[in-house]
């Protein structure tokens, strides 16, 4: 009987040390919160750790700030501490723990599961729809197929696209979809991009077994493209490869050319334009790498895709604050050289649709 009280004694003597350390640890986190701010970094340390420069950092606090909810206690987490912690995050792409264990974070894990979802929901609601945004205007389109003929020498050239790849872990529930050709669970995340690197358009919302095409065709942006083609507005395009099929407003390249022909030469330089497009997924994955390929998103398909449309707004936000972030553009962990066959590659095209790209594809090779 008296060795059993000794145990419950010494049971709840180690609980209430252990509430005790517990207890030290949050006034510590609280004490490190309140005696460091960022801002008061070195530029060059302050971009390497956020991968945003102090212009670009305010200006998300104050769209964090305003749109977050007003304090209920004294020592919640402030809005600085939060915008921190979540573009650790997007930066490094670590566990929620060791981020949270950084000194100008500070937050507890649980603590930084909650504001992480905070901070991604505010950003997907006010950042994407003003930041991502397909270029509508004659003065837009013209400023971007003028830049892209003078470097490349194809006309009327509006944007490039391509899907890529962003891992994740195997859902709970149809994991078979999410299993992609490269051997991983993935998304496939299609990027419309323009001469200089921004982002126009990006459709996060597709399982990783799903093809480039068929993405493409369930898009908003091809119905827009066609809807404007109807009525009469079409006179620019977008450029893609050979994973989309040929179309008015999407030039693809020839297939199966013969050497030294004006087909050759059009593959060549096409390739060469499109290349602005894996350019522009290098910078946003060696920017933001938690979406890298090396990493691994553990989260579910829906909140891993708010993660994406979040990375892909504040990557626009780095080029017009001109952050200098040393980012390599090269590096491309998930671009596996995969060779479609026709059979792949799922067409809405009518055949008079068909018959009018080629005669454009085949009017700006004999030109070129």
């Amino acid at each position: 009987m008296f060795s059993v009280a000794f145990v419950m004694l010494a049971d709840a003597e180690n609980a209430e040390v252990q509430q005790q350390e517990k207890n030290m640890q949050r006034i510590e986190r609280r004490r490190l919160r309140d005696a460091i701010n960022p801002l008061e970094l070195p530029q060059s340390l302050f971009e390497k750790y956020y991968r945003v420069n102090k212009p670009a950092f305010k200006y998300l606090l104050g769209v964090l700030t305003s749109n977050i909810q007003p304090k209920r206690k004294s020592f919640a987490v402030s809005p600085v501490v939060k915008l921190s912690a979540a573009l650790r995050f997007f930066a490094e792409g670590g566990y929620q723990t060791g981020i949270g264990k950084d000194c100008d974070v500070s937050v507890a894990q649980c603590s930084l599961s909650k504001v992480l979802t905070e901070v991604i929901n505010i950003f997907e609601k006010h950042l994407c729809p003003k930041w991502i945004r397909f270029c509508r205007t004659e003065e837009e389109k013209r400023k971007i197929a003028l830049a892209l003929y003078i470097k490349h020498g194809i006309p009327s050239v509006i944007g490039c696209v391509d899907g890529t790849h962003v891992r994740i872990i195997a859902p709970s529930a149809n994991k078979h979809l999410y299993y992609n050709r490269k051997g991983y669970y993935s998304l496939n995340v299609m990027l419309v991009c323009d001469h200089e690197l921004r982002i126009q358009y990006v459709d996060a919302s597709h399982p990783g077994a799903c093809h480039d095409s068929f993405i493409w065709n369930t898009s908003e942006l091809r119905a827009h493209l066609e809807e404007v083609y109807r009525t009469g507005g079409s006179k620019y395009w977008l450029l893609g490869d050979a994973g989309y099929s040929l179309e008015p407003w999407l030039l693809t390249p020839h297939r199966c050319p013969q050497d030294e022909s004006v087909e050759i030469k059009f593959n060549e330089i096409h390739s060469k334009c499109r290349n602005v497009v894996e350019r522009t997924n290098g910078v946003l994955k060696n920017r933001w790498r938690c979406i890298l390929g090396a990493r691994e998103l553990h989260y579910s398909p829906e909140k891993a895709a708010k993660i994406t449309n979040v990375c892909c707004a504040l990557h626009n936000i780095c080029i017009h604050f001109k952050c200098n972030t040393d980012v390599n553009d090269v590096e491309h962990v998930d671009s596996i050289s995969i060779q479609y066959s026709d059979s792949d590659v799922v067409s809405l095209a009518t055949q008079q649709y068909l018959s009018v790209a080629q005669n454009i594809r085949n009017n700006i090779g004999h030109n070129l």
